[in-house]
């Protein structure tokens, strides 16, 4: 077979696990938008160098900006083979891919190639494979079966999901995917949410994981978590699909809250600016009494009324409205929130699965 073997993203996909190692020569900018899953990069441009070689090709031209690129290019792909592939075997195989499989991966490949390994070049590069990302998330959804964990905000939604996946069961976990709780005070500490396209590539690498056999269960959500939209199609699915109301008293969602939002309960100069986001909603006067209990440490005074008077008026009135299936919903009541009540939820739910079976 004569390398570099130039491969459409499908049969890449399909035959992914003979690539020992998958090689994005992007820059580091764009790799850190999104990438292929497990990719690393080894970029033949980086950030300064793709904006010279840019800007000498709109201003110069081609020829001169090409000359400049080539000079580049030759010494980044030997500084990586200096420093990341001698030690690699004859018969090592990367898979080399960049933004649409042209210059910057075509150069790197003819290297390898001449050096003797069997390289594969992605046609199409990353584009590619946000075609195939963006297909797969349209396309195949409606093959699978999905469960709707539905319940106000504290209602321990996020923990019985992650009990479930525990216990065995399919789980997507949107919110752990999107580095966001997907409420006003949803934002983590010391996590920066990624880009809408690599939030894209998380669900679509979670996905290749799930039997249609086996029900997916997830949380319902709003169009948004944080800065990032949920897909048009799973959204679409979701809201389609049977719903579980999860049920727990207000004193331990009270609870439970805290537990979750510690960062927030430690930090009242974090909280109070995020309540001002609440302001076009509830008025200064209510915003500042809120601040006034964050800041005099009244934290389950101030958890109650954030439910009572914003996040249950808001839950009611969008569940209804959006889950089709909400109101023939089973229901759930779990009374405290140690871990064995958990583990009980999470069973109730998987035996709703096997008598619906």
């Amino acid at each position: 077979m004569k390398y570099p073997e130039l491969l459409d993203f499908p049969e890449v996909f399909e035959r992914r696990a003979e690539f020992e190692t998958i090689i994005d020569v992007r820059s580091p900018a764009e790799f850190a938008e999104d990438h292929i899953a497990n990719a690393i990069n080894c970029p033949v441009l980086d950030n300064d160098e793709r904006i010279v070689v840019g800007t000498k090709y709109k201003q110069v031209g081609s020829f001169e900006a090409k000359r400049l690129g080539a000079a580049l290019v030759a010494k980044n792909i030997g500084q990586h083979i200096e420093s990341l592939f001698q030690d690699k075997p004859r018969d090592w195989k990367p898979l080399i891919y960049c933004w649409r499989g042209g210059n910057r991966s075509g150069s790197m490949a003819h290297v390898f190639a001449k050096i003797g390994w069997p390289v594969a070049q992605l046609n199409g590069g990353y584009k590619a494979y946000r075609q195939f990302v963006n297909n797969s998330l349209s396309a195949e959804l409606d093959q699978f079966q999905w469960q709707v964990l539905c319940g106000p905000t504290g209602s321990g939604k996020s923990r019985t999901l992650q009990t479930l996946e525990r216990l065995g069961a399919q789980v997507l976990d949107l919110e752990q995917l999107a580095e966001h709780r997907g409420s006003v005070l949803g934002g983590l500490p010391e996590h920066i949410q990624p880009s809408q396209k690599q939030f894209e590539s998380r669900i679509f690498e979670r996905m290749q994981e799930f039997s249609p056999q086996k029900v997916i269960y997830v949380e319902a959500e709003s169009k948004k978590i944080g800065d990032l939209r949920v897909p048009e199609h799973l959204m679409s699915a979701m809201r389609a699909s049977t719903c579980i109301q999860l049920r727990l008293p207000t004193a331990r969602r009270v609870e439970l809250l805290i537990e979750e939002y510690a960062h927030f309960m430690h930090d009242t100069e974090s909280l109070n600016k995020q309540l001002h986001f609440l302001t076009a909603l509830h008025g200064k006067e209510k915003i500042l009494s809120w601040r006034r209990m964050a800041e005099g440490r009244e934290l389950q005074g101030l958890v109650h009324e954030l439910l009572e008077q914003h996040y249950d008026p808001a839950y009611n009135k969008s569940i209804i409205r959006n889950f089709a299936k909400y109101l023939n919903a089973q229901s759930i009541q779990q009374n405290n929130i140690d871990e064995f009540d958990f583990i009980d939820t999470a069973n109730q739910i998987l035996s709703l699965a096997d008598r619906s079976s």
